[in-house]
């Protein structure tokens, strides 16, 4: 080897030493930074004479698979906790049994109310006290249904926000994909815009869960359980919010808003769908799915209290047609109009006192025009007897099987405690994947002491070819000086 092409190695030698260590550099300054991928210089021997090494680039250490699976995982965490938290919340307006303000426990009271009533059917204090028990238990109801609605109008409000989010997200996605795009073709390696993009998708995968598929010179595009999300420019999910969610509006009949890409409307009834598995889809659930079941097994409870007071027999006195005890707001129930009757559940305006009746009506029936024998306790027996019968509720939204009307307020109760609590495992199983894999991926993270040995070998190599470049100096000045 000549003196000049030793002198050239070397001369690549510390270029090579130099960019090496500013990648160490970086990756020490950015060891406790979230999301950003470990670096390492990429080198080949140089083509031609005289040897050498060129620097070819860097490469960016992340495993996709471990990637996209904590991915998956965070946007399952996401979709379960927002579900969840619509069980807990409507739950928690619900009551728990034992309260003393669940549904199951107002009932109680009712019953205990007619029973300490027929024990002295001449006292009106008695019957007013049953009257009393009974606006309870429908305020609750009401108070229940109105929470439902609540929620649902939550659901389509953060759903707003996530759909913006997204589309937000989306839009700068394409413009990294292009900056970078175009860094790599100057001969760059994309840098910090790598951790950008990275954490930009995180972002994306919670809404909706997404993979990455590299489209070469550092583009990807996103793929989602149901399809291509984003393959070049970035797409545009439609969705408007609705001031006010009520039991009667549904996508269905075109009073909520649909998901659309691209002004194309999405199929959110398949299981998979281009925006479904996430934060997205889990808002979505509980706008058009879990809130409307969690309504209709209410309106049942309700339904199941009115047709209790109403059946043939309970009281005598009232006229085929008219309203029993309790009323589908001051009317007889149509069992066509079931939907939304436990906001409208009210107390027979005969018997109550606060709107002008008599609360004796419950011993003498709601059709006497008179007091009858304040001895009498048929009538107030035969309303004890209505809500203590066990029986098999008729309306499709109640829980199964036979119950009286108390166990039928904890069964409805129960129900929604069930499908929580599988909600809430669901969520600490994806929560429990997330931390996992991410402590695996922190195994591919900067390791301050790998870096700081790797920092040491560029410095000794730097110092050899230090070395060389100055023995070849010395060998040129001396050969001057023949």
């Amino acid at each position: 080897m000549t003196i000049m092409g030793a002198m050239n190695t070397a001369i690549s030698g510390l270029a090579a030493a130099s960019r090496g260590a500013a990648v160490v550099s970086n990756n020490l300054a950015n060891a406790l930074t979230e999301g950003y991928g470990r670096r390492e210089l990429d080198l080949a021997a140089r083509s031609g004479g005289g040897g050498g090494v060129m620097v070819l680039g860097e490469t960016r250490f992340t495993d996709s698979v471990l990637l996209t699976d904590r991915r998956s995982a965070d946007a399952a965490f996401a979709r379960q906790g927002a579900a969840a938290a619509f069980f807990e919340q409507v739950q928690t307006v619900m009551g728990e049994p034992g309260s003393g303000g669940s549904l199951d426990d107002l009932v109680t009271a009712v019953e205990s109310g007619l029973v300490a009533a027929a024990a002295q059917p001449q006292s009106v204090l008695r019957m007013e006290q049953v009257v009393d028990d009974l606006s309870r238990l429908t305020g609750r109801i009401a108070e229940v249904g109105e929470a439902i609605q609540t929620e649902r109008g939550r659901a389509d409000a953060a759903l707003a926000d996530a759909v913006g989010q997204l589309n937000t997200d989306l839009a700068r996605l394409e413009t990294i994909n292009e900056d970078i795009r175009r860094d790599i073709l100057r001969g760059g390696s994309g840098g910090a815009l790598l951790d950008e993009r990275e954490a930009l998708i995180d972002r994306v995968a919670e809404l909706v869960p997404v993979r990455e598929v590299d489209r070469g010179n550092g583009v990807v595009a996103l793929i989602s359980d149901g399809g291509i999300l984003m393959d070049g420019p970035a797409p545009t999910i439609g969705f408007s919010a609705t001031p006010y969610v009520t039991e009667f509006q549904s996508v269905e009949g075109g009073h909520l808003s649909g998901l659309t890409i691209n002004g194309q409307p999405i199929d959110v009834g398949r299981s998979r769908h281009i925006l479904s598995g996430g934060e997205i889809s889990g808002l979505l659930a509980i706008r058009d799915v879990e809130g409307p079941a969690a309504m209709a097994g209410l309106d049942a409870f309700a339904r199941d209290l009115i047709e209790r007071f109403s059946g043939a027999g309970v009281d005598p006195t009232r006229a085929t047609g008219d309203p029993g005890l309790l009323t589908d707001a001051g009317a007889a129930f149509d069992p066509a109009n079931e939907l939304g009757l436990s906001r409208r559940l009210e107390v027979n305006a005969l018997a109550d006192p606060a709107m002008g009746g008599a609360a004796w009506r419950l011993r003498d029936g709601l059709g006497a025009p008179v007091q009858g024998d304040p001895g009498n306790t048929d009538g107030l027996q035969r309303l004890g007897a209505a809500l203590s019968e066990s029986r098999v509720p008729v309306s499709s939204g109640a829980p199964e099987g036979r119950h009286t009307a108390a166990g039928l307020g904890a069964a409805v109760y129960t129900a929604l405690g069930v499908a929580r609590t599988a909600t809430e495992a669901d969520m600490a199983q994806a929560g429990a994947r997330s931390s996992a894999i991410g402590q695996s991926l922190q195994g591919m993270a900067v390791d301050s002491d790998a870096e700081m040995q790797r920092l040491l070998l560029i410095e000794q190599a730097y110092a050899a070819n230090a070395r060389v470049v100055s023995a070849a100096r010395q060998m040129l000045d001396q050969l001057m000086e023949i």
